[in-house]
């Protein structure tokens, strides 16, 4: 198995979550089909990414396995959600996952500028990754 791989298929899965995750890909809102695009099939850096990625007991919005990656997308539902939100967070960072947010209308209103920015982060991750392995 790939190295870079073998941390993704350790990671926590509910497998209770598995419809309501296919519910949320289906469903998908705005920004997120927005982001998918320049996300989905390895157009990114040529990074892999998963969309509405099952990890533990939360979906994710994105997930990079290469880069142990997680970007979400925080809408106006998060303004009411911060204690759940907080322990989201804290349970993934305890995976040793890297976690980018973006705002909804930054998505919609800046898409250049969270995908420069997404690239930035993306690439020092690479380089990180790179030295240290």
């Amino acid at each position: 198995m790939n190295n870079k791989y073998k941390k993704y298929k350790k990671l926590p899965y509910n497998p209770k979550l598995k419809e309501k995750a296919k519910a949320l890909r289906k469903a998908g809102n705005l920004s997120e089909a927005l982001l998918w695009l320049p996300l989905k099939k390895k157009n990114l850096l040529g990074l892999d990414f998963h969309r509405q990625k099952i990890i533990g007991n939360y979906i994710v919005d994105f997930y990079c396995p290469e880069l142990q990656l997680v970007v979400e997308i925080d809408g106006v539902s998060h303004d009411f959600k911060i204690e759940y939100d907080e322990r989201r967070e804290k349970y993934l960072e305890s995976l040793d996952l890297t976690i980018i947010h973006y705002s909804d209308i930054d998505v919609k209103r800046n898409m250049s500028g969270v995908i420069d920015d997404l690239i930035d982060r993306c690439e020092k991750l690479m380089w990180r990754g790179a030295r240290f392995e």
